[in-house]
């Protein structure tokens, strides 16, 4: 097994034929027991690793071909990345949202999953097609506009350069665009609720004022 790139809150390894994820921080359990749900309820719905195993702290993943979206979103085709994120980011909110445990009956709410964008999508390198989703432990129900926004936020944050193909992920992702001041004040939320994760594992500490300082600069950003 060795440590596996673009892990950030988990400690991830894997040897090419499973990936082992050990939850840390607040609420850790917590988070592995739902994306072990969603992930086992999702199979044969959404491209999405198999589980092949569990203990209380760390989850075991089948290995799922495909290079990280973020990768090949630098690499020259952030255009055909972006529509391949949209299209399936469609097909998550398009999910019933009973696949969340204990979701409420007759909800208007959509399946969010709650940190979506190419950092968390495997792509293929020569077709695009996303082959997997992962880290599904932030995932509920929701309005879609978190995870339109969040996957906004993450091109405009970790590749700004790319941001000119915006377009082709809403256009992939289809209707009517949410206005800017709803996209943005999405992004803040979710920047509030990563601040008060890190603020409830390490008050005070680094992760806490590294949020402070990415909501700051969220909020006076222009469409």
């Amino acid at each position: 097994m060795r440590p596996l790139k673009h892990g950030y809150t988990n400690h991830t390894v894997g040897d090419g034929a499973v990936m082992e994820k050990t939850y840390e921080g607040p609420a850790a359990e917590r988070r592995l027991r739902r994306e072990h749900a969603l992930l086992t309820r999702l199979q044969g719905r959404l491209p999405v690793p198999p589980v092949r195993g569990s203990t209380a702290a760390t989850l075991t993943l089948g290995f799922m071909s495909g290079a990280p979206g973020q990768e090949l979103l630098d690499s020259g085709r952030p255009e055909a990345v972006l529509a391949s994120c949209g299209e399936l980011l469609r097909r998550i909110h398009e999910t019933p949202p009973d696949v969340l445990p204990a979701a409420a009956l007759g909800t208007d709410k959509v399946l969010v999953h709650g940190d979506f964008g190419p950092n968390n999508v495997l792509v293929d390198p020569d077709t695009f097609e996303v082959t997997a989703v992962v880290d599904w432990e932030f995932a509920h129900l929701g309005d879609p506009v978190e995870d339109l926004a969040w996957c906004e936020w993450i091109v405009r944050t970790h590749h700004p350069g790319r941001g000119h193909a915006l377009g082709h992920f809403f256009g992939a992702y289809g209707g009517e665009v949410p206005p800017w001041p709803v996209r943005r004040t999405a992004m803040l939320t979710r920047c509030e609720a990563l601040r008060q994760f890190c603020d409830r594992w390490e008050p005070g500490g680094p992760g806490v004022r590294l949020w402070q300082a990415r909501a700051a600069a969220t909020a006076d950003w222009r469409e």
